[in-house]
């Protein structure tokens, strides 16, 4: 069993910035891939960033240029770095860890961007 839990969500004006952790409840060395999800009321959850263990990263085009995920296995983080943020960027955001065949979720942090 994984437990991922996030933190650094909040409320920041458009333009602003935040920068969200995840932190795993025991090491990420052995981790596939390790990704950052967000849901925003009435859509899907869907894709912002994602990490392997050979730093490979992808980003939603939408994001691409103003997120940077980054994971830092000494500290069992993996975190989500986000700049230029928009309105369109509110959504609860989740951490997700995929082991082995098992996809592990975080329980979820808010993020409320205002115009």
């Amino acid at each position: 069993q994984v437990q991922l839990v996030e933190s650094g969500g909040g409320l920041v004006q458009a333009g602003g910035s935040l920068r969200l952790s995840c932190a795993a409840s025991r090491s990420i060395f052995s981790f596939n891939v390790m990704a950052w999800y967000r849901q925003a009321p009435g859509n899907q959850r869907e894709l912002v960033a994602s990490i392997t263990p050979g730093g490979s990263l992808n980003y939603a085009n939408i994001v691409k240029g103003r997120f940077t995920i980054s994971r830092d296995n000494a500290k069992y983080t993996v975190s989500l770095q986000m700049n230029s943020l928009k309105p369109e960027d509110t959504a609860v955001y989740y951490c997700s860890a995929l082991v082995a065949l098992t996809r592990y979720w975080g329980q979820g942090t808010q993020v409320t961007v205002s115009s």
